[in-house]
């Protein structure tokens, strides 16, 4: 019985004792790996990002396109009707309709320089992007 408990023994400390061993080369290698696969993830997540803000440009140009000829269309009305008002200054129905006039001018003239500012800031958040995205690529290229 001692013997086979012996044996027991021997077996269980030969067995902790043949636990994989893992160098320092090994576990250096292991995390500039892992630093290179998560710069690789990064990169992809930003040229992802910029695809997305690539495919709105498209859409925000046309709106601010449609916005300021929009504008540009309350605006002219507006100048006819202002101009029928100055013949008239009496006609209270065109008075009413120069003061609609005016303020859809007015109202498109700021929808049409909101559209223009966020299609400006989009440009500028897809330079940026693309400024990052050159950075990550060197990284990634400079790395063993």
């Amino acid at each position: 019985m001692n013997r086979i408990l012996g044996t027991l023994g021997m077996m269980l400390m030969t067995l902790s004792l043949s636990a994989q061993v893992v160098s320092k080369d090994s576990m250096n290698t292991l995390k500039a790996e892992k630093e290179q696969i998560e710069a690789n993830k990064k990169l992809n997540d930003r040229k992802l990002e910029l695809a997305k803000l690539e495919n709105e440009l498209e859409k925000k140009t046309r709106d601010a396109e449609k916005a300021a000829d929009n504008a540009q269309k309350s605006a002219d009305e507006n100048k006819r009707i202002a101009e029928k008002l100055g013949d008239d200054p009496q006609d209270r129905k065109l008075a009413r309709r120069a003061s609609k006039s005016a303020g859809a001018a007015q109202r498109d003239a700021k929808r049409a320089r909101k559209a223009s500012d966020d299609l400006d800031e989009l440009r500028k958040d897809i330079n940026s992007l693309r400024d990052k995205i050159a950075s990550d690529e060197s990284n990634v290229s400079a790395r063993p």
